[in-house]
C-alpha cells in the first residue's frame, strides 16, 4: 500500500500544472540542504579539532555538549519555517476505502526519511568517529545514538509547532529568556543543559532517554492525526462575524475604489495576506543592518540596492502574487463586466500608496544624514515610477493559485512562485544600482540620486503607456490562467 501511495504521489506531482514551480523549488531545496550538509560535515570534522587547539584544558565532548541546546533549539526553528508536512495531503484519501492507520503510517514515514533528519547525521557521525580515535570509547557510540534519538524528537516536535503557533512561540520565548539571562549574568543555563547533554555519554543507559521520547512523540503524533482524520473535520471552515468596512476615504478614487476596498478588507481578513503586510512592515527596518556598519555605509554602489528594498517591501510581496491573489474567485472576476484596466491600475495604486507610506515611516532614516535619506528617497521614487511597472509585468506571468488562508513557508509552499519571477526581479534589483552608478561615475553623488529620481519620474510619466501594454498581456493570457487556478492540485 506505501508503495501505491508513493506512486499517486508522484503522478500528483508530475500531472500539476505548476510541475516546472514544483520540480525548480525541490532542486532548489537540494542545493540548500547540499549546502548545509557540506557545512554540517566541515564542523563535525574539524570541530573537535578546533576546540583541542583553542581550549587546550577542556574536553572537545564537553564543549560540545554545552552548546548543544543551541543547535537543537536552532534545528526546531529552522524545521518551523523551511519543512513543509505532508498532512494536507491526506484529504483526498479521507473518502476511499483505505485504512486510516496505513495512511497516517505513511505521512508520518515521509518525515522520517525527510533531508532535515539527515542533515544533523552529517555533524554527528564524523564527529563520533574522531571520538573513536580519540579514545572516547563505546560511550561515544550510545552518544550518537541519543543525538539521533533528539532529531527525531524535534522531528515530531515539529508537528505540533506547525498545528499551533503557540507552541512555536512559547519554545522561542523560554529560548530568548534563556539567552537574555546568560547576557546579562543573571541565569546561564547553558552549564545545566551540557551537564545533560554529556550525561549520555558518561552513564549506561542515559542515551536511552532521547529514543524512548521520540517514540513517545512519534505514537502522540499518530493519536493526534489519527483523532483529526475525518472528513467532516477537513472540509468545515471555521465561521466568524466579519467587521464592516467602510473604507468611504477611498471613494475618491472613482471606479478604482471598488478594487481597492476588496484587496484591502482581503488583506485584513486573510491569514497569508496578513503574514505578507507583516513581511513589508520588516523591509522598513532592512537598512538599520548596514547603515549601523561603516563599510556598507560608505559603499556608494551598495546604497541604491538597500535603499529600494526599505520601501518596497508591499510592492515586492504583494505585486508578485498579481493576480494570483484573486484566484479563488479568479472564474467569476472575469465574467463580470469591469474593466481589466480598472482592475490592474487599481493593484498599481494600491502599490503606490504602500511604498508612499513606507517614505514617510521611515523619516528617523534622517539620523544617518541627508545623503542616506536622499538616496532612499530617490530610490522610493525609482519604486513607484518603474518597480511598480515591473512588478505587475512579473504577475502577468505568474498563474499559480494562491489560498488565502494558508500562510507562506520557505522553501515548503510554493504558491504564487514562479521560476520567471527570478528574471524579471533583476531588472527590479539591479535597475537602481546601474542608474545610479553611471551618472555617480561621471558627476558624482548627486548626479546619481538625481537620475534615480528622474528615472522614476519619466516611469510615471509614462503610466498609461505602459498599463496599456501590461492590460494587453495580461488579457491574452487570461484563459490559461483561468485554467490554471481552476486546477485543484
Amino acid at each position: 500500500m506505501f508503495k501505491k501511495l508513493a506512486a499517486l504521489e508522484w503522478k500528483l506531482f508530475t500531472r500539476s500544472s505548476s510541475f516546472k514551480v514544483n520540480l525548480f523549488m525541490k532542486i532548489l531545496l537540494a542545493f540548500t540542504v547540499l549546502y548545509f550538509t557540506l557545512g554540517a560535515l566541515m564542523l563535525g570534522i574539524g570541530i573537535y579539532f578546533i576546540i583541542e587547539e583553542e581550549l587546550p584544558n577542556q574536553s572537545p565532548l564537553v564543549v560540545v555538549c554545552k552548546y548543544l541546546i543551541i543547535w537543537f533549539v536552532g534545528e526546531l526553528l529552522f524545521r518551523f519555517f523551511m519543512q513543509k508536512l505532508p498532512v494536507l495531503n491526506i484529504k483526498p484519501f479521507m473518502s476511499v476505502p483505505i485504512k486510516r492507520n496505513t495512511i497516517i503510517k505513511y505521512l508520518i514515514g515521509k518525515t522520517v526519511v525527510s533531508p532535515f533528519n539527515l542533515l544533523p547525521v552529517f555533524f554527528f557521525l564524523p564527529f563520533t568517529i574522531i571520538l573513536l580515535l580519540e579514545g572516547y570509547g563505546i560511550n561515544a557510540v550510545f552518544w550518537f545514538l541519543a543525538m539521533g534519538g533528539l532529531t527525531f524528537c524535534n522531528n515530531f516536535l515539529n508537528f505540533f509547532t506547525q498545528k499551533s503557533s503557540v507552541v512555536f512561540y512559547l519554545i522561542l520565548g523560554l529560548v530568548v529568556t534563556f539567552i537574555a539571562l546568560a547576557w546579562w549574568d543573571i541565569f546561564d543555563v547553558f552549564p545545566y543543559t551540557g551537564q545533560f547533554f554529556y550525561a549520555m555519554y558518561e552513564y549506561p543507559f542515559v542515551f536511552l532517554l532521547p529514543i524512548i521520547s521520540a517514540v513517545i512523540l512519534c505514537q502522540m503524533v499518530f493519536i493526534y492525526l489519527r483523532k483529526n482524520f475525518y472528513l467532516d473535520e477537513a472540509i468545515q471552515r471555521k465561521g466568524s462575524e466579519a467587521q464592516k468596512m467602510e473604507l468611504s476615504f477611498l471613494n475618491r478614487f472613482g471606479k478604482l475604489a471598488i478594487f481597492l476596498k476588496n484587496d484591502i478588507r482581503m488583506i485584513l481578513r486573510n491569514a497569508r495576506p496578513k503574514q505578507v503586510l507583516w513581511t513589508s512592515f520588516f523591509f522598513l527596518f532592512y537598512g538599520l543592518f548596514f547603515f549601523t556598519q561603516e563599510s556598507y555605509r560608505n559603499n556608494t554602489a551598495f546604497l541604491p540596492f538597500i535603499s529600494m528594498f526599505i520601501t518596497s517591501g508591499f510592492l515586492i510581496t504583494f505585486g508578485q502574487l498579481v493576480p494570483s491573489w484573486d484566484s479563488q474567485y479568479y472564474k467569476l472576476l472575469m465574467s463580470q463586466n469591469i474593466s481589466y484596466r480598472k482592475y490592474l491600475e487599481s493593484k498599481w495604486w494600491l502599490m503606490v500608496l504602500a511604498t508612499f507610506v513606507s517614505l514617510i515611516l521611515v523619516t528617523p532614516y534622517l539620523y544617518f544624514g541627508w545623503d542616506i535619506y536622499l538616496m532612499i528617497l530617490a530610490a522610493a521614487i525609482f519604486n513607484i515610477g518603474l518597480n511598480s511597472f515591473i512588478t505587475l509585468l512579473g504577475g502577468a506571468l505568474n498563474r499559480i493559485p494562491v489560498d488565502l488562508e494558508v500562510k507562506r513557508k520557505a522553501f515548503g509552499n510554493t504558491q504564487g512562485f514562479n521560476p520567471t519571477q527570478l528574471l524579471i526581479a533583476l531588472p527590479k534589483m539591479l535597475g537602481p544600482v546601474v542608474i545610479f552608478f553611471i551618472p555617480y561615475l561621471i558627476w558624482g553623488y548627486n548626479a546619481g540620486l538625481i537620475a534615480l529620481a528622474i528615472s522614476g519620474i519619466i516611469g510615471l510619466l509614462l503610466k498609461d503607456f505602459f498599463l496599456n501594454k501590461i492590460v494587453n498581456i495580461y488579457k491574452k493570457g487570461k484563459y490559461k490562467t483561468i485554467a490554471a487556478f481552476s486546477e485543484k492540485n
